[in-house]
């Protein structure tokens, strides 16, 4: 895989991670907490397909092959660093709700 490549592969999973993440903390907004944690899942495993792709990076490094660090570069570790945010604060805004619907009342 060429550079290119590979920092789309970033960017595409962490976009996909973000996604599932925002349409996880909606579902929960909804108290459909079975599909808000099914999401959640799904950003997971976006995310570690991104973060295998950005390892590979960091260990192709420490072997001595330089990877460019091009605008484009920045963009996806801003992406990434962007979506693993967002699953966190929706893990927060999941639980809140879980707890405030337990609190008034449901089950």
């Amino acid at each position: 895989m060429d550079n290119e490549e590979v920092i789309m592969g970033i960017i595409v999973h962490g976009g996909n991670a973000r996604s599932y993440a925002m349409r996880a903390m909606s579902a929960a907004k909804n108290l459909d907490f079975e599909e808000a944690d099914q999401l959640v899942e799904s950003a997971n495993e976006e995310l570690n397909k991104a973060h295998r792709i950005q390892t590979d990076l960091i260990q192709a490094e420490s072997r001595g092959d330089k990877t460019e660090v091009s605008l484009l570069m920045v963009h996806a570790q801003d992406h990434l660093m962007n979506a693993m945010s967002v699953r966190d604060v929706s893990l927060e805004i999941i639980d809140l709700n879980k707890k405030i619907k337990k609190l008034s009342g449901g089950n």
